[in-house]
């Protein structure tokens, strides 16, 4: 494969696993996280239901090992293959003992089950890409390390996606499941730089390594605390309703006042990252991203506190996270690739 090819699927990769995070919180911000209550299949379908009848009981069906049914408001799982007879008969059924959730809403189910057919559609190309890197191996043994781990990093995340709805969506593993996001994130961006690497140099200067770190790691902080304000909204959404998205910042803990108001800070060391870059005349594309991103989380973090969550801002103030995260790293790597040039 030629570089300007294994580039296109690094590239590939990168928006796939973007697309994975919105489907993801789009998932949260719909409370749609079970839609399928089992994992990886949905209510024991590899196609998921469309109608709540299909999950009623059935006299003289052929039912298939795994597949679920709901009885008297609780899930029933097929012990083996079998036809039912006229009457339903406990012996070829288990109960399922993993969570006790047991509701059908058919746009909950397929909002999850798209954000899984997306989920498993980045890990092929994970795979494709370590193909691609073995065979480029003595090109860059570097990018094979990386592709080897991003395939295990996806390895994990999807059993994470299991113990997340086995644990019938606990915040925290929830937070940790976007935290591997991010690190599946760095590991492509490592290689992105790796191929940017060969084709042309990088117009930064070593001096501005500490000022690009500063940033970073600010904007890392951050995040930290927007995932502490989430768990606190998924508990608040549990409590209340979709439709009382006002009521969800109701008692907000401390965290979410440091949250909006560390945010000016994080604008202020990018606005002066990029005052020096422009006063420099160095002018680098990657900087425009981390401007825009950082102006729209601002814009998106405001319009969920007083327009009360707006359809889709949650989804694209997560994903403007992650690329604010990706972009900051890669000129992070840029830095040091200078520094050791010099």
């Amino acid at each position: 494969m030629n570089n300007k090819a294994y580039k296109r699927l690094v590239a590939l990769n990168l928006v796939l696993v973007f697309l994975v995070i919105a489907a993801g919180a789009f998932v949260r911000m719909t409370g749609s996280g079970m839609g399928c209550p089992d994992w990886p299949k949905c209510f024991g379908y590899l196609i998921p239901p469309t109608e709540r009848s299909q999950l009623d009981w059935k006299p003289n069906y052929d039912y298939q090992k795994g597949q679920v049914i709901i009885v008297d408001e609780a899930l029933r799982v097929v012990k083996d293959d079998f036809t039912s007879n006229n009457s339903y008969d406990t012996r070829f059924w288990k109960a399922y003992t993993k969570h006790d959730y047991a509701s059908f809403n058919v746009y909950h189910t397929w909002i999850e089950f798209i954000n899984r057919l997306l989920g498993a559609l980045a890990g092929l190309t994970t795979l494709l890409l370590l193909g691609a890197s073995a065979m480029r191996w003595k090109q860059s043994k570097i990018n094979l390390t990386l592709s080897v781990l991003i395939v295990v990093g996806m390895g994990f995340q999807a059993w994470l996606g299991k113990t997340v709805v086995d644990s019938n969506l606990l915040p925290l593993k929830i937070t940790l499941h976007m935290a591997m996001a991010l690190l599946i994130v760095a590991f492509l961006v490592g290689i992105w730089h790796q191929v940017q690497q060969t084709e042309k140099p990088s117009t930064l200067r070593k001096h501005f390594l500490g000022l690009t770190v500063l940033a970073l790691v600010l904007s890392s902080i951050q995040i930290g605390m927007g995932t502490q304000v989430r768990q606190f909204i998924d508990i608040q959404m549990h409590h209340w309703d979709l439709m009382q998205a006002k009521r969800w910042l109701e008692n907000s803990p401390l965290v979410f006042y440091f949250h909006r108001s560390f945010s000016l800070i994080v604008l202020g060391v990018n606005v002066y990252l990029g005052w020096m870059l422009w006063k420099n005349k160095i002018h680098n594309p990657t900087l425009y991203w981390i401007m825009g991103c950082v102006g729209m989380e601002i814009i998106t973090g405001t319009a969920m506190y007083y327009f009360d969550f707006p359809l889709a801002s949650q989804p694209i103030h997560l994903v403007l996270a992650a690329i604010l995260f990706a972009t900051q790293f890669y000129i992070l790597l840029q830095q040091f690739t200078i520094k050791q040039k010099q």
